[in-house]
């Protein structure tokens, strides 16, 4: 039985189980220390969720479109009863609230929340890929998640500690943890 038919299986009968999963968060308008703090409460508060642990806000630079100010990124380690799908929904709600708007493809925003691992899910349907489709590829996500979860497993791909060596961190920045950034 594959692990998206286990996954509904739990949810027709009631009995969803619990989850590790990890959610990269990211914003470069409006105190984006301050939008990232606050997401961390909204992900802390989300139905049947326990915020476990984050890593600590890191500044970088932006990548693709690079006319906007730097980025503050982290990664949040949750535990949740929340489908794969149900969870993102969420996340999209807490971006919205946070007054997200999708007009430039990588330009500014408020918050970004992009759901990168959902146990040991491999899932690939409209809107929704997990794990994130370019988590590899982006510092701004693997150092983070190195410093919270280093066991932590993409499928297919192998653990955090090995992954992270192959993106260039040299932009990211870790910032104190009582700074305003």
């Amino acid at each position: 039985m594959t692990s998206v038919s286990r996954q509904s299986l739990r949810r027709r009968s009631g009995r969803a189980s619990v989850v590790t999963a990890f959610v990269a968060l990211g914003s470069n308008l409006d105190d984006p220390p301050a939008q990232i703090r606050r997401a961390l409460q909204a992900l802390a508060a989300l139905p049947g969720t326990r915020l476990v642990r984050h890593s600590s806000l890191y500044r970088n630079p932006p990548s693709g479109y690079l006319d906007q100010p730097d980025f503050v990124n982290a990664v949040a380690r949750i535990e949740t009863r929340l489908a794969a799908r149900e969870l993102l929904e969420h996340l999209l709600a807490i971006e919205r609230d946070h007054g997200r708007v999708r007009d430039v493809p990588n330009g500014p925003r408020t918050l970004d929340l992009d759901l990168l691992l959902h146990g040991g899910l491999s899932l690939r349907e409209p809107g929704l890929v997990v794990p994130h489709p370019r988590m590899l590829d982006r510092a701004f996500v693997l150092v983070p998640l190195a410093e919270i979860a280093p066991d932590a497993v993409v499928p297919g791909r192998g653990r955090i500690a090995d992954l992270v060596h192959n993106v260039d961190a040299s932009g990211m920045i870790r910032l104190p943890e009582t700074g305003n950034g």
